[in-house]
């Protein structure tokens, strides 16, 4: 593809070019691009395409369903605005129910429609439990642990735990033994009780700032225990509901392009519109967007789209081209360890489109444009 602005890890090339081989990319220039056939993208931005590590459905539907049908439906919404690879999020359920919705998720790993399962739940505080049943949540037991990974045979890629329940810290340990990512979150623990879980080896802050104690200058708590440690990745919702302009600009910038990562936290609204879901059990209302726990105020997840929120932390966020395509791209699939997430050869030819207001115009994947 040629006449394109695009954006690599290292700057923006102005009437620049990508070329595509074989599912990959074999060459990223500037100027006049190689002979062969090519695609004129007609000045868009060329972005890589999204990497969503905290997703829990869209168009209707959540990866809680047990219809790969549905599933497939989730996934193909959010591609449609550029999000090429993503996790699959579960929420808290009991142990014997997940592991049954971690089996189903499995199969439809194996097959590419989802890079992986996301278990945000059920080692949650009940504190800070936001949108997850209180009745549900339980400490992260060894053999709990081990019987959800069992489920995946090797599918599930990150648990979200809070660090101050009793066994947190071993349960870090067993994950990151298992080449599982460990994460903190909905957690009410003190900046004293998070820190040996980062030690034991956590390296992801699960939605940060949402569902954890408030930052406070005599007591920094979770955020800024998870914001200050060069070993943790934060997770920012950049739907402009959960987080403040300002406050998704200062942790970008303190954190820096290696350890920032935008997901959506999207559930089976995103892509849909206002109505009444069910949430992990719990009746959730969106209204103008914004979903809630019927019944009070608590957020109850988001509708954000990969490629809104990278509208979002460039016009309104303040963040750059490279920032905010580091942010929604490359930081998740360095995280899972994938071939993809960057204009650069060898990498898979994940690529999206934007036009002038940075709205998705094409989506490819592995080198094939998304028709549906």
């Amino acid at each position: 593809m040629t006449n394109g602005r695009v954006v690599t890890p290292d700057g923006v090339l102005e009437n620049g070019w990508v070329s595509v081989r074989d599912g990959r990319i074999a060459a990223v220039g500037q100027g006049v691009a190689p002979d062969g056939p090519t695609t004129d993208v007609g000045g868009g931005t060329i972005v890589p395409g999204f990497v969503d590590i905290h997703c829990h459905g869209g168009g209707g539907d959540a990866f809680t369903s047990s219809d790969p049908v549905k599933i497939r439906k989730a996934a193909s919404a959010h591609r449609k605005h550029g999000t090429t690879t993503m996790l699959a999020s579960l929420v808290s359920r009991p142990v014997p129910e997940l592991a049954d919705q971690v089996s189903a998720l499995a199969e439809l790993v194996q097959e590419g429609v989802v890079a992986g399962i996301h278990l945000e739940g059920p080692f949650l505080s009940a504190a800070r439990c936001g949108a997850h049943d209180p009745a549900i949540l339980c400490p992260p037991e060894q053999t709990a642990v081990t019987k959800l990974l069992d489920a995946g045979k090797g599918t599930v890629r990150m648990i979200t735990v809070a660090p101050e329940l009793e066994g947190a810290v071993q349960a870090v340990r067993q994950l990151v033994d298992n080449n599982v990512l460990a994460a903190i979150g909905h957690t009410d623990a003190t900046e004293a009780q998070v820190r040996p879980a980062v030690d034991a080896g956590a390296t992801v802050a699960t939605h940060l700032f949402n569902g954890m104690r408030p930052l406070h200058h005599r007591e920094p708590g979770p955020i800024g225990a998870l914001l200050d440690d060069e070993r943790v990745t934060v997770e920012l919702i950049c739907d402009l509901v959960h987080l403040h302009p300002t406050a998704v600009r200062l942790a970008a910038h303190h954190a820096g392009l290696k350890r920032t990562v935008l997901i959506t936290d999207a559930i089976a609204a995103a892509g849909v519109g206002d109505g009444v879901y069910d949430v992990g059990g719990l009746e959730v209302r969106v209204v103008d967007g914004v979903p809630t726990l019927a019944g009070g105020a608590s957020l109850a997840g988001s509708t954000l789209t990969m490629d809104m929120a990278f509208r979002n932390a460039v016009n309104s966020c303040g963040l750059s081209l490279v920032e905010a395509a580091y942010a929604t791209s490359t930081r998740g699939a360095e995280l899972l360890g994938l071939d993809t997430g960057k204009l650069q050869p060898g990498c898979a030819a994940d690529i999206v489109v934007l036009d002038a207001e940075l709205k998705p115009r094409d989506v490819m994947s592995k080198g094939e444009w998304v028709k549906e």
